[in-house]
């Protein structure tokens, strides 16, 4: 039998060396040959991925019978993309198969697990984006600014190009006419000291 071994990281200073050490020694037990699809720095809620997009296309063509993942969150958490993948694998023969959870695809008992956890893992990210968003709405409520810190106007090139026009200006300084005009505001409403 042929395997498709696919792990992912969500971030890409993460390592799947785990993973893939796992999946490895399973496959190797079961005397499979195996290639190996990793994504790196893509986070499960994509369905998009590049290699998982390859994985799928290679599952068309028949490159292997079954895939190997290390948990089921690895291969997504959005319960209509994960259905929609395994059923797509099973129409082409692809048998499908996750160590952290035991899951067999290729029984019915199997088949009902996976819903299940793929619905568990979908209602975790929902709790967490509902957190996060909490917390977010928390720190506006508290009166913190929320994002990148604003940049204050380099003063000393404005002043160079003080006389000119603002298509001029802009142009000297290297930036677009709406952030000139936003530096100039802002050095209007800065009080001098």
């Amino acid at each position: 039998m042929k395997a498709a071994i696919y792990a992912r990281v969500s971030t890409l200073d993460q390592e799947p060396e785990n993973q893939l050490q796992e999946l490895r020694r399973y496959v190797q037990a079961r005397a499979w040959t195996a290639v190996e699809y990793v994504d790196r720095g893509v986070s499960g809620a994509k369905d998009r991925r590049p290699a998982l997009d390859r994985l799928v296309t290679d599952a068309k063509r028949r490159r292997f019978d079954v895939l190997v993942c290390w948990r089921l969150d690895r291969l997504g958490r959005n319960l209509r993309h994960l259905v929609t993948l395994l059923e797509d694998l099973q129409s082409v023969g692809v048998m499908f198969v996750s160590l952290g959870e035991g899951i067999d695809c290729t029984t019915p008992a199997g088949k009902l697990q996976l819903h299940i956890l793929a619905a568990l893992a979908e209602f975790e990210r929902g709790r967490i984006r509902e957190r996060v968003l909490a917390g977010l709405q928390r720190a506006r409520t508290q009166g913190k600014r929320l994002g990148r810190p604003q940049a204050r106007p380099p003063i000393e090139r404005l002043q160079t190009v003080a006389g000119l026009s603002i298509d001029l200006a802009a142009e000297r300084l290297g930036v677009s006419r709406s952030t000139l005009k936003r530096w100039r505001r802002q050095v209007q409403q800065t009080p001098a000291t």
